[in-house]
Formats: C-alpha cells, structure tokens, sequence
C-alpha cells in the first residue's frame, strides 16, 4: 500500500511543537474563536486515524481497545476543559488554563497510562495505540467542553484571525 511515509521521529517533534505551543497560549490566555478551538484537535485526530487505517494487522480486541481509549481521551479531556477560566476580555470570551487544568492534566495522563497497561495486558497489540489520535480526542474532547461552555456563557466567541 503506497503513500506518504513521515520519519516517526519528525511526526513526534512535530505533535510536540503543537501541543507545546497550544499549551502555552493557553496558559497565558487567548481568544476563544471556533476555528483555532477546533484545528490543532482535529489535525492530530485526523494523523492518528490516517496512521490506524495504514495497520493492516488489527484484531478486534485492537478495536475495542481503541474505541473505549477513544471514549476515555475524550471524556479526560471534557472533564479538563471543564477547568478552563472563561472570561469576557473586551467583549469577547477569552480562555485560560488554571491550576486546576494541569492537576487534571496529570490525572488525565495517569489515568490514560494506566488504561493502555490494562489494554495491553488484556491482549490489544502495543503498536495499535496512535499517540496522536489518543492527543487529538483529548483536545477535542476540552475543545467541546470549552466550546459548550463559551456558548452557554453569553459572551460572544472572538472572531477568526485574518491574516
């Protein structure tokens, strides 16, 4: 099966600048607008499935695993966009990560390391475990949180950048 083959070790660093950059935009504050909420998640989301349609060799104990791991990021990450501040900042929603949201972050990433050892353990392959798409649901699951959240507040999102 052809296609594009990216050095395992040039996708790492690159999920690595994204999630580092996002982190610290969010650290220091940022506008709430839907497309910056939703494009980082969606891209890793997105590698992670591609990189699962390429394995040819999974079982169904793969996929159950897979799916209820899917389920478990993006419900951590729900509970993590719970601890997200919201606020209005010049008339717009503006979000920030907060203590809280990085205590969770660590029990996101506990309770996630513990759930791959028991998947293994009960018969799912190691090699069928994207990092990616396990990154990606997380973020998806704080964005829809966050989105939610921005919605049900009243205060409008911030509009898209143009550049």
């Amino acid at each position: 099966m052809g296609g594009i083959c990216v050095n395992p070790w040039l996708l790492t660093a690159i999920i690595a600048v994204v999630v580092i950059a996002v982190m610290i935009k969010r650290l220091t504050g940022e506008p709430v607008n839907a497309k910056d909420l939703f494009i980082a998640p969606a891209i890793l989301t997105g590698i992670g499935i591609l990189s699962l349609v390429k394995k040819t060799d999974l079982t169904g104990t793969d996929l159950t695993w897979i799916i209820a791991g899917a389920v478990l990021g993006a419900a951590l990450g729900a509970l993590r966009g719970a601890t997200v501040q919201l606020v209005d900042k010049g008339g717009v929603l503006w979000q920030r990560y907060t203590g809280r949201t990085f205590l969770t972050l660590i029990g996101t990433l506990v309770a996630t390391a513990g759930f791959n050892v028991l998947a293994v353990k009960m018969g799912m392959h190691e090699n069928a475990r994207p990092l990616q798409l396990s990154i990606g649901l997380s973020f998806l699951g704080e964005s829809l949180m966050v989105g939610h959240r921005g919605m049900t507040s009243g205060i409008p999102f911030a509009p898209a950048r143009t550049r």
